[in-house]
C-alpha cells in the first residue's frame, strides 16, 4: 500500500531547526515533503504574493524527506506545494515547529497558523506546532512525545470538518501534560518602539507585550502554558460566529416590519 503523505511548512524558513526537528520526528509515519519559505517570514498570517514572481528551489534531502523552498509567504508555499510540487494530495499538513508562541491572539498574525488554515480550507487535516522560545538554539526535546502522539492520532483518525489544531508548548521546563482548551482573549500593547537614525529621522521597530484579558480562566491556552502544560486549541479557518451570535447581530441590525 502507498504510504500516507505529510506536507510540512513553516514561517521561520527552510533552514529553521524547528522544521528539521519536526521532519525527524514524523519521518517514520509517512512520506515527507517539506516546502518552506526561502527566508524567515514570521507574522505573515494568510498573506499571499500577488505582484511578484515566485521561485522554487529543491534542497538536499533531510532524513529522507524531499525539501523545497519558495520565495513567497508561508501560504504561497502551501499553494505551490499543492499545485506544482507534491505528487498527490497530502493526507496531513503540519506547520512548525515554530520558534515562538502562537497562543492567545497571536494566532491571528501567525504565518505558522496561516499554513494550517490554508490546509484546513481545502479539507486537509492540519496541525500547527509552536514552542514558546524564539532562539534558533531552542531545545525542542520536551515537545517530541506530544508531537508524535498528536500527529499519529490525526493521521489515523483525521479531524472534524473545518477544524484544525493550534498546539503550543512551554519552553525551558518539564512539560506537565496537555490540555485541550480555547485561545485566551488577549491583545498586544506598546507595539512599536521609536528610534532615531544617524540622520536624525525617526524609525520604528516592532516590540510590545501580550496582555491576557483572562489570566485566571482555566479554559484558555495562556492559563495552562503559564503552568507548564502544552495546549491544543481547535480552530476554525472560516472564522464564522456561532448561530446564537449571528442571531444577536441580525436582531440588532435588521428592522422588523
Amino acid at each position: 500500500m502507498t504510504k500516507p503523505l505529510i506536507l510540512i511548512s513553516n514561517d521561520d524558513g527552510v533552514d529553521a531547526p524547528g522544521l528539521h526537528r519536526l521532519i525527524d520526528w514524523v519521518k517514520d509515519m509517512a512520506e515527507i515533503w517539506a516546502v518552506a519559505p526561502s527566508e524567515p517570514r514570521s507574522g505573515q498570517s494568510s498573506a499571499i504574493t500577488v505582484n511578484q514572481p515566485l521561485r522554487i528551489a529543491e534542497h538536499s534531502g533531510f532524513e529522507g524527506a524531499r525539501v523545497f523552498s519558495a520565495t513567497g509567504t508561508p501560504v504561497d508555499c502551501v499553494k505551490l506545494a499543492m499545485h506544482h510540487i507534491v505528487p498527490r494530495r497530502p493526507d496531513l499538513l503540519l506547520s512548525g515547529i515554530n520558534h515562538g508562541s502562537n497562543a492567545g491572539n497571536s494566532v491571528i498574525y501567525s504565518g505558522t497558523m496561516g499554513v494550517v488554515f490554508e490546509g484546513c480550507m481545502v479539507g486537509i487535516p492540519s496541525v500547527g506546532y509552536s514552542l514558546l522560545h524564539h532562539s534558533l538554539a531552542a531545545d525542542f526535546s520536551e515537545c517530541r512525545p506530544y508531537i508524535e502522539s498528536i500527529t499519529a492520532s490525526v493521521l489515523e483518525k483525521g479531524l472534524p470538518d473545518g477544524v484544525c489544531l493550534n498546539v503550543n508548548f512551554p519552553a525551558k521546563v518539564k512539560i506537565e501534560g496537555m490540555k485541550v482548551v480555547r485561545s485566551a482573549r488577549s491583545y498586544w500593547t506598546e507595539e512599536y518602539k521609536e528610534y532615531t537614525d544617524p540622520h536624525g529621522k525617526p524609525f520604528y521597530w516592532l516590540t510590545g507585550r501580550q496582555v491576557n484579558l483572562e489570566p485566571d480562566d482555566p479554559a484558555t491556552d495562556l492559563y495552562w502554558l503559564d503552568r507548564r502544560y502544552a495546549t491544543v486549541v481547535p480552530e476554525h479557518a472560516d472564522q464564522n460566529v456561532t448561530p446564537d451570535e449571528l442571531a444577536v447581530v441580525m436582531n440588532q441590525l435588521i428592522t422588523k416590519s
